[in-house]
């Protein structure tokens, strides 16, 4: 009873650090720098207590359920339940709210003079706690209350820069596409309340076998859209690569590092969890998705010069990634294999929580970089290693992260979801076999795009010679800045060489579940040395670190021995032709994609545009100038958004002829529904 108030206490209090931060960055709006001060020391704070209740509640293997109920109504109750999924989410955004909010403490002063920092702290605050009650809802109702808290708090962080009218879009394309997604989302739970008669998950998932199974596909599609929506997964997308960038890029960082893992988190939730037993091909369409999601995500990301919307289609991509192991996961348990489908589940779990540390490290070191420069065109970049050491090279290690090269964080998890795949191949019918060979072979393809589009944002960005007079004029980031992208630089790496006790931990964690329990274990691992995939795959991180440090040191001594010997080596003046080297010469960002754009040009519709100015004289021998532009049209917009647009318009302007201002007509209006009401109500 005791660690049942201490427990209940303990989240009581880490909503109410958010609540105070909120507040009182409010009552501080006139002051800039105490405002960041109020709302800083509470985020940090709060982050650190998530941390700390998220870590007990996992080591202890226990689970909290707190509920209070209302005196007018059962469908205002609030229903709290932390077990080991919700525990493991609370911890990721409590340790990247943690870093966004420390970097965030020298960002913001960027704003002072422009926006109140008042309301930017109470947003912040308030999207930390949504997200918060979104993982540890189970209650329908209070669930949307809090996904509309997460939602409108970062509607209202992404439009923060509103003097930049193309953040104001972006902000309003977000809230559209977010309240589409809630309104698919309250379809699901209407459905489910209907035939259960409750909204709490936990008699749902107990109702279940009273829900028909035509229903039950009914509320994996409308579900799926919903929170497919908040994830990104394509082709429901179109608002995150705007809103993303728009957004101030410690904000990106949690947009893009947990945000959008909320709709992951309940997918699991309703998939895996409360709508068991399920049929095979809700896994199978799942890992059709993630096919796509990641595979276009990354070709998209290829195609754009703009640093910000770059990482956020890798975001897509991410995404992607993740849901070929929640797909695997499915499809295994369908066709009762558990062990296996843990194995799926764990994959997709360790990606959801590696993406989040190096893609918020890529956002923050994106950040400190359009800090520097004021533009987020990547053609205005180059050099900047010189002026901003530390910020390079904590990109770099995002970089080789992000693109699953080891030891880092990336490598590992991509890893298990390579075995998840390879054991649907070996093991599943020649009909889904062939899904999983498509997703195979699509998560092969996206970490070889992958790596190629971040040597062009690595190279493009650091190196070679400034293109613009900004670079020159870059100063390295101030210490908090360094102090937030640093520590999730070293995470990235820890992660990677102690994958194996993570995995580990992760397995217990999805053993939490009740569909889990009592379920074979896969693992054979040895705890800090290796990290094990059944008898399918092994693979050690501190052995690839060994033997990557043994090779270096190889080559050094190779070069340095046996190459020049003797010999002196002489530093001179790189050959220039007999001209001047210029950032002219250097290859572009546009220039590095283009022979892949052409390669999907039936996928990614580039055109060329050219924009050409003369001379006095009008010559076409005599060009003052000459500009060529790629781009590249979203397929999704095009084909699919705009015709739906069309024909939403021309069916308002239909609907705009029954309001006539007749009066009497609109009375009969009103009597014709009465009578169709009464009717069905018969």
């Amino acid at each position: 009873m005791a660690d049942f108030i201490t427990s209940q206490i303990s989240f009581v209090l880490l909503l109410a650090l958010f609540t105070i931060g909120a507040f009182g960055s409010l009552l501080w709006r006139k002051h800039d720098s105490l405002a960041n001060g109020w709302s800083s020391c509470f985020a940090i704070a709060g982050s650190v207590w998530g941390l700390i209740l998220a870590t007990t509640t996992l080591l202890a293997r226990s689970s909290l359920s707190l509920a209070w109920q209302s005196n007018v109504s059962s469908l205002l109750s609030v229903t709290v339940r932390i077990d080991a999924l919700s525990a493991f989410f609370i911890f990721i955004i409590s340790l990247i709210a943690l870093f966004c909010s420390i970097y965030g403490v020298g960002y913001v002063k960027h704003f002072y003079k422009q926006y109140s920092l008042g309301s930017l702290g109470f947003f912040y605050n308030l999207f930390i706690a949504g997200m918060i009650l979104v993982v540890t809802a189970s209650n329908g109702i209070f669930f949307l209350i809090a996904w509309e808290i997460m939602s409108v708090a970062s509607y209202f962080l992404v439009s923060y820069e509103r003097q930049n009218p193309d953040n104001v879009k972006a902000g309003y394309l977000y809230l559209i596409m977010t309240h589409v997604g809630t309104a698919f989302i309250m379809l699901a739970f209407l459905l489910l309340y209907k035939f259960t008669g409750s909204f709490d998950f936990e008699v749902i998932r107990l109702g279940v076998t009273t829900i028909p199974a035509f229903i039950k596909d009914v509320v994996f599609i409308l579900a799926l859209i919903g929170f497919g929506t908040k994830a990104g997964i394509i082709p429901f997308h179109i608002w995150l690569p705007s809103a993303h960038p728009a957004a101030p890029s410690h904000v990106s960082g949690l947009m893009s590092g947990v945000m959008i893992k909320t709709g992951i988190y309940m997918m699991i939730r309703i998939f895996l969890v409360m709508l068991q037993p399920i049929p095979v091909w809700w896994g199978l369409v799942i890992l059709i998705i993630g096919s796509i999601s990641a595979l276009l995500g990354v070709l998209y990301a290829l195609t754009e010069h703009d640093l910000k919307r770059l990482l956020a289609y890798h975001s897509i991509e991410n995404i992607g990634i993740i849901l070929l192991g929640l797909g695997s996961a499915l499809t295994f348990y369908s066709l009762g294999m558990p062990s296996l489908a843990l194995l799926g589940l764990i994959a997709a779990l360790f990606h959801t929580l590696n993406h989040a540390i190096f893609k918020t490290l890529l956002f923050l070191s994106a950040g400190s970089v359009i800090n520097q420069t004021h533009t987020r065109n990547m053609e205005e970049y180059g050099g900047l290693i010189k002026y901003m050491p530390y910020t390079a090279f904590f990109f770099f290690v995002g970089s080789m992260a992000i693109s699953a090269l080891p030891p880092f964080n990336g490598f590992f998890s991509e890893w298990l979801t390579f075995q998840a795949l390879f054991q649907g191949i070996a093991v599943l019918s020649p009909s889904a076999k062939w899904v999983f060979i498509i997703a195979t072979g699509s998560l092969a393809f996206t970490g070889g795009l992958a790596l190629a589009c971040f040597v062009k944002a690595f190279g493009v960005t650091f190196l070679a010679r400034p293109r613009s007079k900004e670079v020159t004029h870059a100063k390295e980031s101030s210490f908090s800045l360094r102090l937030g992208m640093a520590i999730l630089a070293i995470l990235a790496l820890v992660v990677g060489l102690f994958s194996a006790p993570i995995t580990n931990r992760l397995e217990i964690i999805g053993r939490g579940l009740n569909v889990f329990q009592g379920a074979p274990s896969f693992t054979a691992i040895a705890p800090y040395y290796g990290m094990s995939a059944g008898t399918f795959s092994t693979v050690s991180g501190p052995a690839l670190l060994a033997v990557m440090i043994i090779l270096l040191l190889i080559v050094w001594l190779v070069i340095k021995y046996a190459v020049y010997g003797q010999q002196k080596v002489h530093t001179v003046a790189t050959w220039d032709c007999g001209t001047d080297l210029k950032p002219r010469m250097e290859i572009t960002a546009t220039g590095f994609a283009r022979s892949i754009v052409t390669i999907f040009k039936g996928v990614l519709k580039p055109s060329i545009q050219h924009e050409v100015e003369y001379h006095d004289d009008a010559s076409r021998y005599s060009q003052k100038s000459r500009k060529v532009t790629l781009k590249v049209q979203d397929m999704y917009r095009l084909y699919f958004y705009k015709p739906l647009n069309k024909s939403f318009s021309a069916l308002s302007q239909k609907a705009k002829s029954i309001q006539g201002g007749n009066v009497n007509v609109y009375i009969l209006y009103m009597f014709i529904t009465l009578l169709a009401l009464l009717f069905f109500v018969k």
